[in-house]
């Protein structure tokens, strides 16, 4: 047991968010069992964890024991029956609310009693998700950065039943993988992308509006303010159908017109122009260098 009082720890969804916090999870020590609705999907994702630990191995970031450590504490869980013995499941699905309740749906009568049930969600309403479960006490919000191996921070949110209890075991297990906790209220999005997403939005709208060029404007936010990247890369990094899907939420839950999608952006994601996933976004990442598309 370790000093988050959890042991094993269950991570359903073996996509990007779901293959980070595996990889970071097992490198604190945690037994992880990993699940997904097919077992290419886990081995694909296993292989992701697998190419991650190497890089930072070859970085100096870590060791090759504690790599080889790290991969002999994952185990696929082709059955959700194999997180029957978890302390805690970490939900890691696609930001659709309906499939988020299919998956607690099928989980719920596998998991031991005591076990605490967590979401990666950016945006949903943890409250809301929770009074899905015959768990909402101990429900929690445990909302990850991408990539989650590199960002140091983690946003835990409760909603208005989750107990004292699960609370705090969540926040140590997020320190234990030495990563800084922000405790946020249960509100559209949170802190970060309640923040974020609407600057990335109002990039859109410059664009959208000819304030600037795709160039221009990441030019201006990387130099003039200081980012790592500019917005409009930003949002090829995340997707552009994730941050079409926030500002959403935001605009729906929050009935703001600031949070109104920019109407460039729905129509990026009409076409299937979701950034790097996609190898087109506001960006064409086709080529030898990324070239603006418009």
């Amino acid at each position: 047991m370790t000093a988050s009082g959890i042991a094993r720890v269950g991570v359903v969804g073996t996509g990007e968010m779901g293959s980070g916090i595996t990889h970071v999870a097992a490198l604190a020590g945690y037994q992880v069992a990993v699940h997904d609705i097919a077992e290419e999907r886990i081995a694909a994702g296993l292989e992701t964890v697998a190419r991650n630990l190497a890089r930072q191995v070859a970085a100096g970031r870590i060791t090759e024991a504690d790599r080889s450590a790290a991969l002999d504490r994952i185990a696929a869980a082709p059955h959700v029956e194999g997180l029957s013995d978890c302390d805690l499941v970490i939900e890691a699905v696609t930001d659709r609310e309906h499939v988020k309740r299919q998956v607690y749906a099928s989980l719920e009568p596998h998991l031991k009693p005591g076990a605490i049930l967590a979401t990666n969600t950016s945006s949903l309403s943890i409250t809301r998700l929770a009074a899905a479960t015959a768990r909402p006490e101990r429900f929690i919000g445990i909302h990850f950065m991408n990539p989650a191996p590199v960002i140091d921070l983690v946003e835990v949110i409760r909603g208005i039943a989750t107990d004292e209890p699960t609370f705090e075991t969540a926040k140590a297990f997020v320190a234990s993988l030495g990563k800084t906790v922000a405790v946020a209220e249960d509100f559209p999005a949170f802190i970060v992308n309640r923040i974020l997403l609407p600057m990335i939005n109002e990039a859109i709208y410059a664009l959208y509006e000819g304030v600037g060029t795709v160039e221009a404007i990441d030019t201006a936010m990387k130099l003039g303010a200081s980012h790592p990247m500019g917005p409009l890369q930003l949002a090829d990094f995340i997707g552009l159908d994730t941050c079409l899907a926030t500002m959403q939420v935001l605009y729906d839950g929050l009935a703001d017109s600031k949070y109104r999608p920019c109407p460039l952006l729905v129509k990026y994601v009409d076409a299937g122009w979701l950034g790097r996933k996609t190898k087109r976004g506001f960006y064409d990442y086709r080529g030898e260098t990324p070239a603006p598309t418009r």
